[in-house]
């Protein structure tokens, strides 16, 4: 009985043994100490800080087409929708009405002169009759202002003669700039009238064409205030690039022109407007875009891999690095924009931290490391992965 006991003592220990045994080789197997990441160091490069904004595209010039002669419309010379040149015909009014009042108006300038002639020959005769004391100074200078009437009337005669020319050339409407012109809003057989406040037509020059863009007061005085505090250096880089309503990107850079200088007060943004090349007629009045243009340099940008960043509980981001003991230390950074699919730190990074981009999962704050520098390959490899993943 006794040596059954001993034997199964002897048993239970060596189970306890082999126990202990696989323990330690399980804990062996999981030492943080054979735990590889990958890293890169933190290095801070000059980079130009870009913001998007939302724009809508404007007309470069835009004309309403109105009569500036009253009567009926007898043709219309442009296809709707067509370019238009400057100067071009584009309707006729009758014409008949105004011609006439031409003739009219010359006939009387005919007279007017004739009566100048005559009035000028009386005034000479009479100062040859009062040297010779037949007439008398009174009589030449009734002759003298009738003279003057006569020549007042020429005046009067020539000012009709160029109205009336003025309103027969205004039968013809023509188009005050180059463009695109849209419908037309009568037909030929309409009346229309000098003093009617209905548009014909509009024309709108589309080439070049204008962007006017909205930024909110509020990121404007950010921007301000990063610039005073030497958080950002000012640039003269003025070109701005467009993102069409489908997601694809605008083939030309346009040029800033200039900023209003108040705010609006309903919906508490500034305007932009930039002037961009529309060679193709892609860009039409209306269409809403967005602008990404140039806020300003940051001389020590740092940029991170996106998946180099993670959030707590709190959701404050937080990237981990390898301190100089090499041991996990977890650290909270503050955010801006992301820019190629990295992340822009402006506090909590220093240059020549140990950043650790890969193999997060497997770690915690405090756990000893072994840290492999980040191959460009991989690197690489990451950045497509984010691409993918978005």
């Amino acid at each position: 009985m006794w040596q059954i006991v001993k034997i199964a003592s002897f048993i239970s220990m060596a189970l306890w043994i082999a126990a202990c045994g696989k323990n330690n080789n399980a804990e062996k197997s999981h030492d943080p100490e054979n735990t590889e990441v990958s890293v890169i160091k933190v290095k801070s490069q000059v980079l130009d800080i870009q913001v998007e904004l939302p724009g809508r595209s404007k007309a470069f010039l835009e004309a309403e087409v109105k009569p500036q002669a009253s009567g009926i419309i007898i043709q219309r010379s442009f296809i709707e929708g067509s370019n238009v040149k400057k100067g071009q015909s584009l309707y006729q009014i009758d014409s008949a009405t105004y011609k006439a009042r031409l003739l009219s108006v010359e006939a009387e300038l005919a007279s007017a002169k004739a009566n100048l002639i005559l009035a000028k020959a009386t005034v000479t005769r009479y100062k040859v009759l009062i040297k010779t004391n037949v007439e008398s100074l009174e009589k030449l200078d009734e002759k003298i202002a009738a003279y003057k009437v006569a020549l007042a009337k020429v005046v009067v005669a020539k000012a009709a003669v160029n109205t009336a020319k003025i309103n027969l050339v205004y039968s013809e409407v023509k188009a005050p700039i180059s463009g695109r012109i849209g419908k037309s809003n009568v037909t030929v057989g309409a009346l229309v009238s000098a003093d009617n406040p209905k548009n014909l037509a509009r024309i709108q020059q589309l080439d070049p064409i204008n962007v006017d863009i909205a930024q909110s007061s509020a990121q404007l005085l950010r921007l301000k205030a990063k610039l005073k505090q030497g958080q950002l250096q000012a640039t003269n880089n003025a070109n701005v690039q467009l993102i069409l309503e489908d997601g694809t990107a605008y083939g030309y850079s346009g040029v800033l022109q200039f900023s209003e200088v108040s705010v609006d007060e309903n919906t508490g943004s500034v305007t932009l407007r930039a002037k961009f090349p529309n060679p193709n007629g892609l860009l039409l009045p209306g269409m809403y875009v967005r602008a990404v243009l140039n806020a300003g340099t940051d001389l020590q940008a740092i940029l991170i891999p996106q998946e180099a960043l993670t959030r707590n509980t709190k959701g404050q981001a937080v990237v981990m690095l390898v301190d100089s003991e090499s041991r996990v230390e977890s650290r909270v950074v503050t955010t801006a924009e992301v820019i190629d699919h990295q992340w822009r730190i402006t506090h909590g990074l220093n240059v020549g931290d140990t950043l650790i981009v890969e193999g997060l999962q497997m770690i915690h704050p405090g756990d000893p490391v072994k840290p492999i520098a980040a191959s460009s390959d991989q690197s690489a490899n990451i950045l497509a992965s984010q691409s993918a993943n978005q």
